[in-house]
């Protein structure tokens, strides 16, 4: 994973200047998607707060940060519950001052069938995939009222749009992510906060094994572009969404997907 981070970190090209000292909170980040979006970001200039409920990969990828330059806070915690987001935010004001960006990424993406038993699962996602981003979002927008503005990211999925195969109750939150961004994008207007989430499709993290050659293969041929997205195209859309150069986008769902919910059909398959 260090090499990964490191590698990611150096390839970067900066581009937004304007982002740089800014403060950024990105939950769920210690790894995959939400881990490309703290690293992008750090290289852009920005104080990141990565916050994560996995101690060890926390632990890492914060300490490669640090090692690379980049000003990180760490912030451990289980974000389906109420107490530890207001310390987070806490936190964070209290160490940086302000918080400029929200990624809302820490996410529960189990899926089931809906005929199988996940009442559990069901609670644990409500709580994980739409209340953590929900009060995060309101406790990020009480201090951007009252600092002239800011940017709230979700991150959403193609599931949101087009269902997984074997995708509950993981894909119903995901539409309700779509739904808040649009909501809370009209409700923050007023007080230049801008809210927009992107909505990944499949991409190479840690859930994919190298050793699965055949497996990536079978997928990538399903997919227009014919790769897989990776944790780096997903941070660079973050990184522009909270630029300036998208100043004038708010509410959106922007699918990064290699063309996927663009298809009606795979490639290679008639109707």
């Amino acid at each position: 994973m260090e090499n990964d981070i490191e590698t990611l970190f150096r390839l970067t090209v900066p581009r937004y200047t304007e982002l740089r000292g800014q403060v950024a909170i990105v939950t769920g980040a210690a790894q995959g998607i939400g881990q490309g979006i703290a690293v992008r970001l750090a290289r852009e200039g920005m104080r990141v707060v990565i916050a994560d409920k996995n101690p060890q990969d926390l632990a890492s990828t914060v300490s490669v940060l640090r090692r690379l330059g980049a000003t990180v806070l760490e912030f451990l915690a289980d974000l389906s519950q109420p107490d530890e987001i207001l310390q987070l935010f806490t936190q964070t004001i209290d160490t940086f001052e302000g918080v400029h960006l929200l990624v809302n990424n820490a996410a529960d993406i189990q899926r089931k069938r809906l005929l199988e038993e996940h009442e559990d699962l069901l609670d644990q996602q409500l709580a994980t995939n739409i209340r953590g981003p929900y009060l995060c979002s309101y406790q990020a927008a009480k201090w951007m009222r009252a600092n002239g503005g800011g940017n709230i990211i979700h991150i959403s999925s193609v599931g949101a749009l087009r269902a997984h195969e074997k995708g509950l109750p993981y894909d119903v939150t995901k539409g309700a992510i779509n739904a808040m961004t649009r909501a809370m994008a009209i409700d923050l207007c007023e007080y230049n906060i801008r809210v927009n989430a992107i909505a990944p499709g499949v991409t190479h993290t840690y859930r994919w094994s190298a050793a699965d050659h055949l497996a990536i293969q079978a997928v990538e041929e399903r997919i227009p572009l014919r790769r897989f997205g990776t944790v780096g195209d997903i941070g660079a859309m973050a990184a522009f969404l909270a630029s300036p150069e998208a100043s004038y986008i708010t509410g959106q769902i922007l699918y990064v997907d290699g063309g996927i919910t663009a298809q009606l059909s795979p490639p290679g398959y008639r109707l």
